[in-house]
């Protein structure tokens, strides 16, 4: 499958338009309730409506049927890193969640802030992601910004305004002109902004004194400052609803902030220790309560081992796995009524896709053929079934809704515990320039 914005319009139309049915989704409940057939050809959605002749239906009655989530910010690991994941774990963990793309963050050892190192980082990918994938280029005060663009940078940073698991802070002045080069290339910048204050971390309170929401939401209000060439930017992770509020630009917002508080674990256990912190349980609900504001549902999937997480709390590394739990648990919340079934297509889908630029999964002709089936079935996560390479879940016990199926590119490459290898692909940024 090409990528489509690679397409002139007209040469991609030509495709849909002869391409031969390779499958269809049978009985599809729309998200407005209509009842209809979906098929597609060639990786793409090639009609809606009653279905055309072809060799391979799914039945969809009874199930819920969403596109495929674009989970735009994991850490696949991988490297001196492979005992916490690599591309092939990592990326079994993405389509067993229902989530067919995964743009993976620069913070690696060593990170990725030369085109070998991009080179190097997609080359990796292609030979072991079961799923589609894309790569972001760091941000720090040697970064040659053209040159990464057209190395194929889906976008750059998470850019670190305050210092995090492997990834430096940078100043200010650095920012701003990074936001400069950034926006004469019409890409996009994705900012992790938190304040540090020098006080004991030693436990998940403290841990969320060091880096508190209102320094949290003083950095966005920084970084928004420091935005005077009106570069596009997407705020990462943002853990409190005041953040939501001093944001201007895209906000995106995890699971683990929505579904845990510091309340989840004992006060001393690192198993929740993450950038930014978890919050009281107060904070966590008064972060629903923005559920229309959020632009983007994103895991920030960062796994460590048990033995790491194990470790004594000021020692212990921040992050902890969610590629696979995060369709999952939202789709719960979808079959409870407590979301609309729209609102988390446009929060996993359809608005990551549209930030990114990336030809966007869905319901349409001409949308990447890319869709979770998910039974109305909720059922109980433990880590032990999950396929992250680091064993465990912070959300063990919590009840959530597996996908039975998943398609990608119109093909069947997960079903029941199985996966099938389809035909990932790599989606290099709109300045992609092809030297080798």
């Amino acid at each position: 499958m090409v990528q489509a914005p690679c397409l002139y319009p007209a040469i991609r139309n030509y495709v849909i338009m002869t391409a031969r049915t390779t499958l269809v989704l049978k009985n599809v409940t729309m998200p407005d309730g209509r009842v209809t057939d979906i098929s597609s050809g060639s990786g793409y959605v090639t009609h809606v409506g009653s279905s055309q002749p072809c060799d391979h239906t799914i039945d969809c009655t009874g199930l819920l049927v969403l596109p495929g989530a674009v989970d735009m910010h994991v850490h696949m690991r991988g490297g001196v890193q492979f005992e916490k994941e690599d591309w092939q774990t990592g990326s079994r963990s993405a389509l067993a969640g229902g989530v067919t793309v995964v743009v993976d963050q620069p913070n690696t050892i060593p990170p990725v802030t030369s085109p070998g190192g991009l080179f190097d980082r997609v080359e990796d990918a292609k030979k072991h992601s079961l799923c589609n994938f894309a790569i972001n280029s760091g941000v720090d005060a040697l970064t040659s910004f053209e040159p990464m663009w057209q190395a194929g940078a889906l976008a750059f940073g998470e850019i670190f305004f305050a210092p995090s698991s492997y990834g430096e802070a940078i100043s200010e002045a650095v920012l701003r002109q990074a936001f400069e080069r950034i926006a004469s290339l019409g890409a996009l910048a994705t900012i992790h902004a938190e304040k540090i204050i020098p006080v004991p971390d030693q436990d998940l309170v403290s841990h969320d004194q060091v880096r508190s929401s209102e320094g949290e939401a003083e950095a966005v209000r920084d970084v928004n400052q420091c935005n005077k060439s009106r570069c596009r930017v997407h705020f990462c992770h943002l853990s409190s609803s005041a953040s939501i509020e001093a944001a201007s630009g895209s906000v995106e917002v995890t699971p683990h902030h929505l579904f845990l508080s510091q309340d989840s674990f004992d006060p001393s256990s690192a198993l929740g220790k993450v950038n930014p912190p978890l919050r009281t349980e107060e904070k966590r609900r008064e972060l629903w309560k923005r559920w229309n504001r959020i632009d983007v549902i994103a895991s920030d999937h960062a796994p460590h081992t048990l033995d790491e997480k194990r470790a004594a709390f000021v020692d212990a590394p921040a992050g902890m796995p969610g590629v696979e739990t995060m369709m999952p648990l939202l789709a719960a919340k979808v079959l409870k009524r407590e979301i609309s079934v729209a609102s988390l297509i446009e929060k996993t889908s359809s608005t990551p896709a549209n930030l990114l630029r990336i030809q966007k999964a869905g319901f349409d002709i001409g949308n990447r053929a890319d869709f979770a089936l998910y039974p109305k079935e909720p059922a109980k996560i433990t880590g032990d079934t999950l396929h992250s390479k680091c064993g465990w879940t912070p959300f063990e016990g919590h009840r959530a809704v597996f996908p039975g199926r998943v398609i990608m590119g119109g093909e069947q490459v997960y079903f029941e515990g199985e996966f099938t290898k389809g035909s990932p692909e790599w989606l290099p940024g709109g300045g992609y320039r092809k030297t080798r």
